[in-house]
């Protein structure tokens, strides 16, 4: 694994909140929700330099929403969704609903 991925009950709350509080992020939110692994090629869009991604992709990662690991040339990306239902039981659900209904 990537380094700066915190354990479960380091996950903090205001954390994962600062992390959601930007539309990109949600978008990949979004993305892994099905509980899909993408690659970090998957989820960039084109308008987006790759530095941009990465830091989206840092902040995620080190406020304990995602989990990173490399394979081959990619980083593997996917959603901690155990973690942060076992840590804040029905946010990821809520949020994803409110998403939808967002559309």
């Amino acid at each position: 694994m990537i380094a700066n991925h915190p354990e479960r009950e380091q996950i903090r709350l205001e954390n994962v909140l600062s992390a959601l509080g930007n539309p990109l992020r949600l978008e990949i939110i979004r993305a892994l929700a099905d509980g899909s692994e993408l690659s970090c090629n998957a989820l960039r869009q084109d308008d987006i330099a790759k530095s941009t991604m990465t830091h989206h992709w840092r902040v995620l990662r080190d406020s304990g929403v995602i989990w990173q690991r490399p394979q081959g040339r990619e980083n593997m990306i996917s959603l901690r969704r155990e973690d942060l239902d076992a840590r804040f039981p029905g946010l990821l659900d809520t949020l994803l609903k409110v998403m939808q209904q967002a559309k």
